[in-house]
């Protein structure tokens, strides 16, 4: 396993790094390049490839020649005007990064399908790169506390996936991540200035398809609420195995992937294995550094573990834009469109979400719209389908302790809507809260 390389990659990157690696807003030079004095801030559009503010050369992406910034979780991506954090450091010919975000939060869910709870929840990530033959190795990891919670995860009205006990379906619950999000390899190798080919592979990791997980984008990863849209756009960012193969010309990326389509079981703790029977491709667009465009599909076979005989298509596009604003703020939006085709109906969701970051307050919201069948069983199988929605609104506010810790303290509303049918066991159209603590190191 990866494990032990990953944590001290991740220790070396959040330990006493130089000074002048350590900053946000700006990635770390070339592998090869001794680190480079830069000026510290955040927030800022990266430069162009290949040059730093100060003439310095800049570290490009590891799957393409395309600033750092543009890469999010798995292969996919985000505008290349997204700020890039996390701490860096270098060891020989190897560049380390690492961040982290954890939530403590208390929640609250009304009516009689809802609950209270406290829970921990967040990530965190390591990374490693270096030059190996004529291309570019990277390692990453991505570890979870969500097990932690309990096999039942946390009240969430209206969310519906996955299993606590093998036997029963978790409803107006989301369920828990595993400890293991990711832990994966990628190798590219550079046809021309333009031109990339990549291969990737994780056991667990993320295939090719739809926009950045919700915890991923810069959108909604400072809101521990999971939107109810997960299992549309989102929810194979966790498979247990999966081989990617892409060629990236320009600003456009194409690229497919096999993998493991079940959904992880309720052992939270452990790495699973599993035929790489489904398949997926998705195609990659950033037209502008404030934008970027995505439109996938999907073959999932056996996605669920309480019905191993269905098999879904889906399909999903979706659109993120971001934007610097003056000197330490951003602006980022997220529209995408998620559809599940199974044998017997076809359910669609619809998500817009955006977050404002405006110094040391961040403010968020989201709302989203799914047709779903998961809420009521009939016969120990999925029922009829019902069009529900959901918004919610937040703030953060974060206290900086010192270097690159930040402490925060936050809130959130949630408004679900039901659909008559269903307004008799929610009562009515019920209300949901967060309060929440957050340790970032970035």
């Amino acid at each position: 396993m990866r494990i032990p390389f990953t944590a001290g990659a991740l220790a070396v990157a959040l330990a006493a790094t130089p000074a002048a690696a350590q900053h946000e807003g700006h990635s770390p030079p070339e592998p090869s390049a001794p680190p480079a004095a830069e000026p510290s801030h955040q927030g800022h559009a990266p430069a162009a490839p290949g040059a730093e503010p100060d003439g310095s050369h800049a570290m490009t992406g590891v799957l393409g020649a395309y600033p750092l910034s543009r890469e999010a979780s798995g292969t996919a991506w985000q505008p290349d005007a997204s700020p890039h954090g996390g701490v860096h450091s270098a060891a020989g010919e190897w560049t380390l990064m690492g961040h982290a975000i954890l939530h403590g939060v208390y929640d609250w869910q009304e009516g009689p399908r809802g609950g209270e709870k406290g829970f921990l929840s967040g990530m965190v990530m390591g990374m490693a790169r270096r030059p190996l033959g004529p291309g570019t190795l990277q390692l990453r990891a991505s570890l979870s506390p969500d097990p932690l919670m309990g096999r039942r995860g946390y009240p969430l009205l209206l969310a519906a996936g996955e299993t606590a006990n093998g036997v029963d379906p978790l409803v107006d619950r989301q369920h828990p991540h595993d400890l293991f999000m990711e832990l994966s390899a990628s190798y590219s190798l550079r046809l021309s200035e333009r031109a990339s080919l990549f291969v990737y592979g994780g056991l667990p990791g993320e295939p090719a398809f739809g926009p950045p997980p919700f915890m991923h984008r810069l959108s909604a990863m400072d809101s521990p609420e999971a939107p109810i849209s997960h299992h549309w756009l989102d929810s194979t960012h966790i498979v247990f195995g999966v081989v990617t193969a892409g060629l990236v010309v320009g600003e456009a990326k194409l690229e497919a992937s096999r993998f493991n389509g079940r959904e992880p079981d309720e052992q939270r703790f452990d790495i699973e294995t599993g035929p790489l029977d489904s398949t997926a491709l998705r195609l990659s667009w950033n037209p502008a550094p404030s934008l970027s465009l995505q439109g996938s599909w999907a073959r999932v076979i056996a996605p669920e573990q309480l019905e191993p005989d269905e098999n879904e298509t889906r399909w999903s596009a979706s659109a993120i834009h971001a934007r610097p604003l003056g000197d330490k703020g951003w602006w980022s939006t997220t529209l995408a469109w998620g559809r599940r085709v199974k044998s017997h109906d076809e359910l669609d969701a619809f998500v817009l979400e955006s977050a404002v970051g405006l110094g040391r307050w961040t403010l968020f919201g989201r709302a989203e719209r799914v047709e779903t069948d998961e809420l009521t069983r009939v016969g120990g199988h999925h029922g009829p389908v019902h069009d529900v929605a959901k918004a919610s609104l937040g703030a953060m506010r974060d206290f900086p302790v010192g270097g690159n810790v930040k402490l925060g303290i936050g809130g959130l509303w949630a408004f679900n809507f039901v659909p008559r049918a269903l307004e008799p066991s929610y009562a009515g159209d019920p209300n949901g809260a967060m309060l929440f603590l957050r340790l970032k190191i970035d």
